[in-house]
């Protein structure tokens, strides 16, 4: 047993941080967590938890016009904005819980505590000096707002779940897939929302179909999409914020939402004290094994700023644990990782992008189908469902898998195991369907839409 107080400290007790303590506890190390703000971090508290109950939520509103053309007489229905925060805030609190459960049954010493570090293997925390042989920073992003006259007036994602009142108008600003899905939510659920973007079409890495055929569905929903638009500054009124765009039009709204990108979350971690290096956008900089430059200190998740995604950081983790305290010597690999958006309908993708695939070297064959989901052959809902693949030629391995609509993201999850498993066209090909159901078309695409050479 070493001669500090702890074998592994983590910083952060998100999905990461928390999945390397416990196991790194399994494995039999002395292991310490500090969280001074919540437990579960954004996914849990200001992420992926409360937004996708929201978005069932924002559904409902077309789920009671459609209810009609499959007989069901529903009547008058409203919606009560405290019901749903309410509810969604008692969830957050109960899956608190069983993260401090978690964490006590495993083991793990909690401080929820600021914890900064004095030197590479020393920290303060809890109004006392520790010290660990290992260092795990997990601390996470942080929503990242401008510089702007009237600044101080928006709102983030994370105010955005704890709203005293539901606006009747709202302006999202950004082109993420954040402020995407946040645009539908406050759509759905009554309020009339207009979304900006700086540049000529959103959500910028994600496939250029799938992109397109968003902005069509988002349209058709009655968002109020404006692209090459820039905010000059926000101005309050009596009555209302004015959003002032650079080419001198107003936008009178009630909110404003900044969803222009998340930072790592470094500041007072006392870095470098320690000497830890930090790259040009301010992650932390590690190897592919998740060390920093300082021997003895790691970093896993939203703070290295590689996959901003939960699943990869709870991966990261458990390759801190298996290579300090189980004799591992592990990475990750960040391909073919499948990932949704859940906008509405909802999007889903892994593997390779149209264009990414032809940047690599591929010559492509593109398999496309859009068509109406089943479910609105009797709604009359104009709503369109897309699938997509991209397949290498000369291997007739299948790179990409993309679609929008519904379950997209329960559909994707397949797709992403016959991806890392190398699956074929010609195996796609073989695979009987399950009819009727949407991800059949997966399986039945036979004609090529295009094929493409690679860029050269």
């Amino acid at each position: 047993m070493s001669s500090y107080d702890y074998d592994l400290f983590v910083i952060g007790a998100g999905s990461g941080g928390v999945r390397a303590s416990r196991f790194a506890a399994g494995y039999g190390a002395r292991v310490a967590i500090a969280e001074d703000r919540y437990l579960g971090g954004t996914c849990v508290n200001v992420g992926c938890v409360p937004k996708k109950l929201f978005v069932y939520g924002a559904h409902f509103s077309e789920d009671f016009g459609d209810a009609r053309a499959y007989g069901w007489n529903v009547g008058a229905s409203s919606f009560d904005w405290p019901t749903l925060r309410d509810n969604k805030t008692r969830e957050i609190e109960r899956l608190n819980g069983i993260y401090r459960d978690l964490l006590d049954g495993a083991g793990v010493t909690l401080f929820e505590s600021t914890a900064t570090l004095l030197d590479a293997h020393t920290l303060e925390v809890d109004g006392r000096e520790v010290s660990a042989e290992y260092i795990l920073i997990a601390t996470g992003s942080w929503p990242h707002v401008p510089e702007f006259p009237g600044r101080e007036l928006v709102i983030t994602s994370n105010e955005a779940f704890y709203l005293e009142e539901f606006p009747e108008r709202v302006v999202v600003v950004g082109g993420g897939y954040i402020a995407v899905e946040f645009a539908g939510i406050f759509s759905g659920l009554g309020a009339h929302t207009t979304q900006l973007y700086r540049g000529p079409l959103f959500l910028r890495g994600f496939d250029d179909s799938i992109r397109r055929f968003v902005v069509d569905e988002l349209r058709e929903k009655g968002i109020d999409l404006r692209f090459d638009a820039r905010v000059r500054r926000v101005e309050k009124s009596a009555a209302a914020l004015n959003v002032v765009l650079e080419d001198g039009s107003e936008i009178a709204t009630d909110l404003v939402l900044y969803a222009t990108g998340r930072r790592p979350h470094v500041e007072g971690l006392g870095l470098e004290r320690a000497g830890v290096a930090l790259t040009d956008n301010g992650a932390v900089a590690v190897d592919d094994r998740f060390r920093t430059n300082v021997a003895n200190i790691y970093a896993i998740g939203d703070v290295i700023d590689r996959m901003q995604l939960t699943p990869v950081a709870i991966a990261e983790g458990m390759c801190i644990a298996e290579n300090l305290f189980n004799g591992g010597d592990r990475g990750l690999d960040y391909t073919n990782v499948p990932t949704a958006v859940f906008c509405q309908p909802n999007i889903g993708t892994v593997g390779l992008t149209e264009q990414e695939a032809l940047t690599a070297g591929h010559d492509i064959a593109i398999y496309e189908s859009t068509f109406k989901p089943m479910k609105h052959t009797l709604t009359g809902r104009v709503e369109r469902t897309l699938m997509k693949l991209v397949v290498d030629n000369a291997t007739d391995r299948v790179l990409g898998a993309h679609m929008v609509g519904p379950d997209a993201g329960e559909i994707t999850q397949g797709l992403g195991v016959a991806l890392t498993a190398g699956a074929t066209k010609a195996q796609f090909d073989a695979t009987i369907g399950i009819h009727p159901t949407a991800a059949e078309e997966f399986v039945t695409m036979r004609q090529t839409r295009r094929t493409s050479e690679p860029n050269r």
